[in-house]
């Protein structure tokens, strides 16, 4: 768990970013996260946002760590302070994010501190765009993005535009990411600790 050191096992989140009908990130998702299970150096769990219905955000500027007023807000804040590390999907929805991942990371603060991150996009440029302001925003919650990227375009990774294939040329830069992002949290837990001993 988050915050308890090196000694036990790195937990990272593979967070599902669209909640869309019939969305594309579900079949990149089930991709990630199958090769992720074939791996041993971390716990890896599939977080999906459908699974947190979060209104808009309607909390206060964000509290103290813990410190929430609904009950929608403590559950995503539980989940999210469960892990040390993130890979999160994301689509590009005019040349960004999509609105529901950003509501997503805006309800919190302290729970993505000291946390590495990578990202797996997906859009007509592979969401390399969405991956850019992502980078930014996760800098503002001090996080550390890594360098590797899992850019898949939906002209050679989908058939139809909807129909997840993709070629095995993916599959080294995902372990790349994943090797990364578990290096990173790891480096990362003594900051942990600290911050969740000063609480």
């Amino acid at each position: 768990m988050d915050g308890e050191g090196t000694s036990t096992v790195t937990r990272i989140g593979i967070i599902l970013g669209s909640t869309r009908p019939n969305r594309n990130g579900e079949q990149v998702a089930e991709w990630v996260h199958g090769i992720a299970a074939k791996r041993s150096d971390a716990d890896y769990e599939l977080v999906d946002l459908r699974d947190f219905p979060l209104p808009h955000l309607d909390e206060p500027v964000p509290p103290s760590m813990g410190q929430y007023q609904n009950d929608h807000t403590r559950a995503w804040a539980a989940k999210i302070a469960s892990f040390d590390g993130f890979v999160i999907i994301t689509p590009e929805y005019n040349h960004s994010t999509s609105g529901v991942l950003k509501n997503a990371i805006d309800y919190l603060y302290a729970e993505w501190n000291n946390k590495a991150v990578g990202f797996v996009s997906y859009g007509s440029v592979g969401g390399a765009r969405a991956v850019e302001h992502l980078r930014l925003i996760a800098g503002e919650l001090q996080m550390a993005d890594v360098r590797q990227q899992v850019a898949l375009s939906l002209m050679t990774e989908f058939e139809n535009f909807s129909v997840f294939k993709p070629g095995d040329y993916n599959v080294p830069a995902l372990t790349t990411l994943f090797d990364q992002v578990v290096a990173w949290s790891t480096a990362l837990a003594p900051l942990r600790d600290r911050a969740h001993a000063s609480v």
